[in-house]
């Protein structure tokens, strides 16, 4: 730079002869004085050059979009309808036998998530047109926090402590109970209006300690016996059961299970949704005749809207069944047959307690005494009446028992690989019972 500033100095003196000394146009660069330059010849005037153009041109590339199909199934092979399929900005959900189609999207993670199931990811890279997805079973191993503990914080904390290297990974929280009472300031207006609101424990401060202890949780829904709301004549049915079979009276519980959903819950489950049994049987059946196909069409109908209205929340729907219908050829009376019930939710739940099974059940003449024996009877009839992609997981008796024969009866479900729930009304659990880790 410092030559070029030079040479156009001497240019400037003159355009014909001249002797020129050039400054110095830098450290080292010198000339001796009185030097005489050649003749420059008279230069011919500048012609300015126009504007150089530059163009710049984008090369844009385009990502390639195709189409996937596919099938999701459980790891025997079974299809899993109504799974969520999402791969950037398409959706799509699996129909009856799995199957689900993605048009024209871009390569990257496709995502599968299916109520009661683990979440799936795979990153497809557009090699293949057809993507065939396996999807894990979500095995629940759940102890109930009666809302009296989950109300206290000491009790709660004594009662994460206590199955903290076990392998439960899930709590059952009730919301609605057998008294009627909701268990927490609900804002549902019909419980409002009933009077049944009797808050007992804070269901954000105990659902946060349950996901930093990286457990699962369920809402217990009591679903049509209530001696709050059977006071009302026009839900009542008998004693205290209101009416499965208006429909009118499926809002109420299936507004507390939206809520508890929203509020942060993993699983609803519905409990006593059925109709009455024993002596109050005979008087509903007096007051609305139905048949054993026309009860399990109310109980199914109700499930299915509470699948409807649960699922696009994100929450799994579960629903108690007497133990003794899986193993039954008839609905008891009660509405529950496994076939109709397994295929409206996600996961059904057998109340298998061998202290309410008659004498002589399996050739026991105490049927309590034979945990092992009479829980994986009651499972594997259940295992050949449920809808495929249904999940197995039975509440477990945790009363009238030593530690020894509730671990009996777990270990006959563990090794079903059903997963189980302990019902203890006190919510008491001996650590000795629980498998470790």
């Amino acid at each position: 730079m410092g030559r070029s500033i030079a040479v156009l100095s001497c240019a400037a003196v003159a355009m014909t002869l001249v002797a020129c000394t050039p400054a110095p146009s830098g450290p080292g660069d010198t000339a001796a004085a009185g030097t005489v330059l050649a003749p420059i010849t008279t230069l011919a005037p500048i012609t300015t050059l126009p504007p150089t153009t530059s163009s710049t041109s984008t090369t844009t590339t385009t990502i390639p979009q195709r189409d996937l199909t596919g099938a999701v199934t459980d790891t025997a092979g079974t299809p899993l309808p109504g799974a969520v399929v999402t791969a950037a900005e398409a959706t799509a959900v699996t129909d009856a036998n799995g199957f689900f189609t993605l048009s024209q999207i871009s390569t990257g993670m496709v995502e599968v998530a299916l109520p009661g199931w683990l979440p799936h990811q795979v990153r497809w890279r557009g090699a293949r047109s057809h993507l065939a997805i396996e999807l894990e079973p979500r095995v629940v191993r759940a102890v109930r926090a009666i809302p009296d503990v989950a109300g206290d914080p000491a009790e709660f904390e004594a009662l994460l402590e206590l199955i903290e290297g076990t392998t439960v990974n899930a709590l059952v929280f009730d919301t609605k109970d057998e008294t009627g009472m909701v268990r927490y300031a609900t804002t549902v207006r019909r419980a409002r209006q009933l009077g049944a609101v009797n808050p007992t424990y804070d269901p954000a401060a105990v659902l946060d300690q349950a996901d930093q202890a990286g457990l699962y949780t369920i809402a217990r829904v009591v679903t049509f016996e209530d001696q709050v709301w059977s006071d009302d004549p026009q839900a009542k049915l008998a004693g205290i059961w209101v009416n499965p079979a208006d429909e009118a009276n499926w809002i109420y519980p299936i507004d507390l299970a939206v809520e508890a959903c929203r509020l942060g819950f993993d699983e609803v489950q519905f409990d006593y949704v059925r109709f009455p049994a024993g002596l109050t049987a005979a008087v509903a059946q007096a007051a609305q005749p139905l048949t054993a196909d026309q009860r399990v069409e109310v109980i199914g109908g109700f499930l299915a809207a509470a699948q409807n209205a649960l699922h696009p929340l994100g929450c799994a729907v579960s629903a108690a069944v007497f133990g003794i219908v899986v193993s039954s050829s008839t609905d008891e009376g009660i509405g529950q047959r496994p076939e109709e019930l397994s295929a409206v939710v996600d996961a059904l739940s057998p109340m298998v307690y061998p202290s309410h099974y008659a004498p002589g059940w399996l050739g026991f003449p105490d049927p309590n005494e034979h945990p092992a024996a009479v829980t994986a009877g009651a499972l594997d009839d259940a295992a050949s009446r449920v809808a495929p992609g249904t999940l197995i997981r039975p509440w477990l008796q945790a009363f009238y028992w030593t530690a020894d024969q509730i671990a009996a009866a777990i270990a006959a479900a563990d090794e079903r690989g059903y997963g189980w729930i302990l019902w203890n009304a006190a919510g008491n659990y001996p650590r000795q019972a629980l498998p470790t880790s």
